[in-house]
């Protein structure tokens, strides 16, 4: 099996799933957390499944999925359709942003604006989220690019499940370099089109900087002592973090 190195040390990760047509699709297994590390096919990540051909559709179901969860708004669905037909899985259907995607190029907001205000706005979501991830296993976590939604979503999930924070940010970082340069200059071009003025465009469109998450993750521990709390403190029970460390994390 081909291997790549793990963000923040841990396992080495398998090759990202070879899915046609799904863009920025892997395996969180293999992550740092303290003396172990996550599992192996039991958490996925990855942008909209609107794409997916008869051979991806196939790829996604070898891939053993008990459950999707999309974190898209309904005009996106609607607009994107995942093209899932015949998989026999669960879609959970978790819009997380409270206003439009477009709302946030229009106010042209920062990386870290926008990551602070999913924090604050749509706490409820993200407990969801880590619910569904909870019930069945292997989930696939999505959103549009699975940039920043499904970024931010997974960067707590992993941090309140005690994955490194280095390893945390690595993972997050990733997203940068899995995004098509071809697919980028369109969707600036397009953007840019929009919204001539705006200064964060090409950040929100197509960067994952490792210091906006490490900033993010900061954030939050300043404000409710670590992600756990942060869960905690929106209506996740005890229980509830003892089963995501039992399901995400190995246990030499």
């Amino acid at each position: 099996m081909v291997t790549v190195p793990s963000p923040g040390g841990g396992d080495a990760l398998p090759a990202d799933p070879s899915v046609p047509g799904a863009m920025n699709l892997r395996d969180v297994g293999g992550l740092r957390a303290g003396s172990t590390s996550t599992r192996h096919g039991v958490l996925y990540r990855s942008g909209n499944l609107a794409r997916l051909d008869a051979g991806g559709t196939r790829a996604l179901a070898e891939l053993g999925l008990r459950r999707i969860i999309d974190l898209r708004a309904d005009d996106e669905v609607a607009r994107e359709p995942s093209r899932i037909d015949g998989l026999d899985l669960v879609t959970q259907r978790v819009p997380l942003f409270l206003g439009s995607v477009e709302s946030f190029f229009r106010d042209d907001l920062t990386l870290d604006e926008m990551y602070r205000r999913l924090v604050d706005d749509s706490s409820e979501g993200v407990v969801a989220v880590v619910r569904g991830i909870l019930a069945d296993q292997p989930v696939l976590v999505h959103c549009t690019v699975g940039k920043d939604r499904t970024g931010v979503t997974i960067a707590l999930t992993l941090a309140a499940a005690g994955v490194d924070t280095e390893a945390v940010v690595g993972d997050y970082a990733r997203t940068e370099g899995l995004l098509p340069p071809r697919r980028n200059r369109k969707i600036v071009e397009l953007l840019r089109s929009q919204h001539p003025e705006a200064v964060h465009l090409e950040d929100l469109a197509t960067r994952s900087p490792a210091p906006v998450m490490r900033a993010l993750l900061e954030d939050v521990g300043h404000r409710y002592g670590s992600a756990e709390e942060y869960l905690r403190a929106h209506g996740l029970a005890d229980d509830e973090i003892v089963e995501l460390r039992r399901v995400l994390l190995t246990h030499a």
